[in-house]
């Protein structure tokens, strides 16, 4: 297979004696090589490596106008890097010197005039065998690569979609259709993205944000399922949700998880410094708290659970504007209301899909 491989090989001949190109096309075709392409001129040598990607070239070391290691020079400056294209130098000159100069300048053999053909035969058989096992090596390299893609992708959808499954744990017991979480993750994302933060950030912050009630697997039914205000003492108990949120994120390797791990634990902080866990205040509150916390807020409004009935969306508005400077950031208010009214209002109430 290697064989007939490289009798289908493309080779290019630049010599100006016409002699030594029909004499080395003869040899070569009585070799079995059929995809012969020649050129007088050394100026066309880079141009007809470009149109018809050779296998090799077969190149004449002293031509006039353009030489030999001028030729070169040019097909190393054309050729990428990672690219293995033998050339084999034509030449009568044999001494050190020449050599050297020749191998300086990207030559990977040597013919002596005159040509004996055996030694032309498995000169370029040698060479092309080089370049047949190197494409053999890029291809490889280039499935492998193609695969370690595929396989990063699906790792990555496979990320995305434990985030969405765990989210939605989290909001089984009092929201079952899971969008909640869904709908706090989305606008997290667009108020993030608004703020001018990086796309990687904003993508993060997408991804984490609907874990941001995963503690409320901890809490009990009768609380987490309670119509109507909280007792202090039941208040106090459906605060640790935050700090369960916590403990189960907590030690993570994935980025993504540590900033949900952040976000489960100050989302109920508030600008003022009255929220909790910690009673943190201002910019002491992680950025992707803050913006969850109003995304959530304004969510939890607009939705019925078993503790409210729904807002309508200009009634949540208002309210997240008098919370301005007291639960929420300024800016994240600016950045939502604007969000708000640059949109119809359905978006911000759409039933994620």
């Amino acid at each position: 297979m290697e064989e007939a491989s490289l009798k289908q090989a493309k080779i290019l001949i630049v010599d100006d004696q016409e002699y030594n190109i029909s004499l080395l096309e003869r040899i070569l075709d009585r070799a079995g090589y059929k995809n012969l392409y020649s050129s007088m001129d050394p100026h066309q040598t880079v141009p007809l490596i470009k149109e018809l990607d050779p296998d090799i070239v077969l190149l004449d070391l002293h031509m006039p106008v353009m030489d030999g290691f001028e030729v070169l020079g040019l097909i190393r400056e054309y050729l990428r890097e990672d690219s293995y294209l033998p050339v084999l130098v034509l030449t009568a000159d044999i001494t050190p010197e020449a050599k050297k100069m020749a191998l300086q300048a990207g030559a990977n053999d040597f013919l002596t005039k005159p040509f004996d053909r055996t030694e032309v035969v498995l000169r370029i058989h040698n060479l092309l065998r080089t370049r047949y096992l190197h494409l053999q090596l890029q291809q490889q390299k280039e499935t492998l690569e193609e695969r370690v893609q595929e396989r990063m992708k699906e790792l990555q959808q496979a990320k995305a979609e434990i985030l969405q499954l765990l989210g939605r744990a989290s909001e089984y017991r009092d929201d079952m259709t899971g969008q909640h979480t869904q709908r706090v993750g989305k606008l997290s994302g667009l108020i993030a993205e608004r703020l001018g933060l990086p796309a990687r950030q904003v993508d993060m912050i997408r991804m984490a944000a609907p874990l941001h009630d995963i503690g409320k697997i901890g809490i009990p039914d009768e609380l987490l399922l309670k119509p109507g205000r909280f007792e202090p003492e039941e208040f106090e108990r459906m605060k640790l949700h935050t700090t369960i949120g916590v403990s189960i994120l907590e030690g993570s390797y994935f980025t993504v998880l540590k900033m949900a791990e952040i976000i489960a634990g100050s989302h109920h902080e508030k600008w003022d410094g009255t929220g909790y866990p910690e009673g943190l205040c201002g910019e002491a509150i992680p950025i992707e708290a803050r913006i969850v916390a109003l995304a959530d807020f304004y969510d939890a409004l607009t939705h019925d659970r078993p503790y409210k009935k729904t807002w309508t969306p200009q009634e949540a508005i208002t309210e997240v504007e008098n919370q301005r400077g007291k639960h929420f950031d300024p800016k994240v208010v600016d950045i939502f209301i604007d969000l708000f009214y640059a949109r119809d209002v359905e978006f911000l109430n759409e039933e994620v899909v």
